[in-house]
């Protein structure tokens, strides 16, 4: 299951939950008017997977690629975390990483403006 929180402003390691106390959960309905989409799927049987290709298909991605995180593929990483995780795209992923802070870039000002108006 999904589990999303809002943050606490304590400084520390960004890895780290930063969840308040007491909690402050966000639910799936919000999160979904952010932006933020969820299904869950088999991930041993994506490549044919039924489910997921109607999602492709009903929301026009065309692209994707599948990410591992794990101590063997990420140094430094605990041992405990695994995640492997799909990212789908509209056309071919054209973007740009920048590290944080980043608050200076437009397209960041942008982003916190849209989710201080939905959320």
């Amino acid at each position: 299951m999904v589990q999303a929180w809002y943050m606490d402003d304590a400084p520390g390691d960004p890895r780290q939950p930063h969840r308040p106390d007491p909690g402050r959960p966000v639910g799936l309905e919000q999160l979904r008017r952010l932006g933020v989409l969820y299904w869950k799927l088999d991930a041993d049987k994506y490549e044919n997977d039924p489910e997921l290709e109607k999602i492709r298909r009903e929301r026009n991605y065309s692209w994707m690629d599948i990410i591992t995180i794990c101590k063997d593929k990420l140094p430094n990483y605990e041992e405990k975390n695994y995640t492997k995780a799909m990212r789908l795209f509209v056309g071919e992923p054209v973007w740009t990483a920048y590290n944080r802070p980043a608050d200076h870039f437009e397209a960041r000002g942008q982003y916190v403006k849209f989710l201080a108006q939905t959320a």
